[in-house]
């Protein structure tokens, strides 16, 4: 989706990045647009690889509190997931604050593979590809770390409440900032937050969360039997409550606990419950993510026939999650 925040380059800016990074230029070059906040490009190198690039926006840009030092965050859970076990492409070079474009960028290796959301499986193996989709959670959930919230951002907390706090009150701040559309007023959903945080306090270790797999960031093998080749798009990933890695797979829908990838999940040593405590944090988790969806669209000025269903699915979770939160 086109966004105010996807920086261009020319074929020459690209061929010397590069050039900086790897040692080898650029042979040829495609722009992918399927992302929304970073640019990102396929490049083929003089060398014979293949290699995607991601550059973050301008450090002048205006963006969300919590995207501060995206890349910074993707960077960091490449080299945590990929001994953990989780499929992931791999980091060629990460550079920060580069001195001749600014901001930061990341080169990993190019995938083969297909994204989830441009095929559809036969129910067998959708059925099959969830259940492993859920071992890999697992096994990534399974990272641990010191803090909550988001370090890179500066949103974090000795407890999970009060990281997630910080980061609910932050995006708020973002959509007042930025004149929102919300369907409830910020202090409502704020106040409504506040009353439910005492189920935060059940989460004892802050683990690393993607907090965002949906199709498009899973990439498949299409063989004979469908695979999982990778997760990617490891940005927007905090140290929190592995619970919330259930909401963007169920995105806009409700976790059921006969999904396969619960059962693929469990089988892997993850611990998910269906506790009334368990069903108010994801009411949170939801909650939250639709505020990202509606906030975003502050900084990155999405094109209104694109981003209008995504805007009304998204006002819809709120007033859901927050019909379910005020519920007796």
């Amino acid at each position: 989706m086109d966004s105010k925040t996807k920086r261009s380059l020319t074929p020459s800016e690209l061929d010397a990045l590069v050039r900086r990074a790897l040692g080898t230029g650029v042979a040829t070059s495609a722009e992918l647009t399927d992302g929304f906040a970073n640019a990102v490009w396929r490049l083929a190198l003089e060398d014979g690889r293949e290699v995607v690039l991601k550059l973050s926006p301008p450090p002048e840009l205006e963006q969300l509190r919590y995207e501060r030092n995206l890349l910074r965050t993707e960077a960091m859970v490449y080299g945590l997931a990929g001994p953990a076990g989780v499929p992931i492409p791999e980091l060629l070079h990460a550079g920060f604050d580069d001195p001749v474009l600014g901001g930061d960028y990341l080169v990993l290796s190019a995938l083969g593979g297909v994204s989830w959301n441009q095929v559809r499986p036969a129910e067998a193996d959708r059925r099959a590809l969830r259940r492993e989709l859920g071992g890999h959670l697992a096994r990534l959930n399974a990272i641990t770390g010191d803090v909550y919230g988001y370090p890179h951002a500066g949103l974090t907390g000795d407890t999970w409440r009060t990281a997630f706090l910080a980061m609910t009150g932050a995006i708020l701040a973002d959509a007042r900032r930025y004149d929102t559309p919300l369907p409830r007023p910020a202090a409502e959903i704020e106040a409504a937050i506040a009353a439910n945080a005492g189920a935060l306090d059940e989460v004892r270790t802050p683990c690393l969360v993607h907090f965002d797999v949906w199709p498009g960031n899973v990439f498949l093998t299409l063989d004979e039997t469908p695979r999982i080749q990778a997760i990617i798009d490891h940005e927007r990933a905090f140290w929190g409550d592995p619970l919330a890695d259930f909401v963007t797979p169920t995105i806009f829908e409700e976790l059921d606990e006969t999904d396969e990838i619960v059962a693929g999940y469990r089988e892997a040593g993850g611990v998910v419950e269906f506790t009334g405590s368990a069903r108010t944090r994801l009411a949170l988790y939801r909650l939250y993510l639709a505020l990202i969806i509606l906030a975003e669209n502050g900084p990155r000025q999405y094109p209104e026939e694109e981003y209008a269903s995504l805007r009304d699915r998204s006002a819809a979770t709120v007033l859901r999650a927050l019909d379910m939160l005020a519920a007796p």
